[in-house]
């Protein structure tokens, strides 16, 4: 059987380890449900149920989607260069003079998350 190239649903297991990537990645960076929230364009309800296991990540929710991947490859990025603990959080939260602003604020809107990931996609690819 070949791919999959037209998808009317979203597979249960698809939804399932986005959402379980993004809430435990979140949680191991330090992350609120807020800064999920404003990260993912998500409203504080929503993240809120995400968080409680209420709401699932879905591909038919293209937008959302598309920023859940792109905010567990940042994880995943800073996981492999500084570990999910205290170094990550820290460059994170600290300005950041290549990009011009403190990665978790730009995190905040989708071109800033991807200007992030895409910097520490060209880091990883020096170690």
């Amino acid at each position: 059987m070949g791919a999959r190239t037209l998808q009317t649903s979203p597979l249960p297991e698809e939804t399932a380890v986005l959402t379980k990537a993004v809430t435990r990645a979140a949680g191991l960076l330090g992350l609120t449900q807020r800064q999920v929230a404003e990260t993912l364009g998500l409203s504080g309800p929503t993240a809120s149920r995400l968080f409680t296991g209420k709401y699932k990540l879905s591909p038919t929710r293209a937008k959302e989607w598309e920023l859940a991947i792109l905010f567990v490859r940042l994880f995943r990025s800073l996981d492999a260069l500084w570990g999910h603990e205290g170094t990550a959080r820290a460059w994170l939260e600290g300005y950041n003079t290549a990009l011009g602003a403190a990665p978790l604020e730009l995190i905040k809107s989708a071109a800033g998350l991807v200007r992030v990931v895409d910097y520490l996609d060209h880091a990883r690819g020096r170690v």
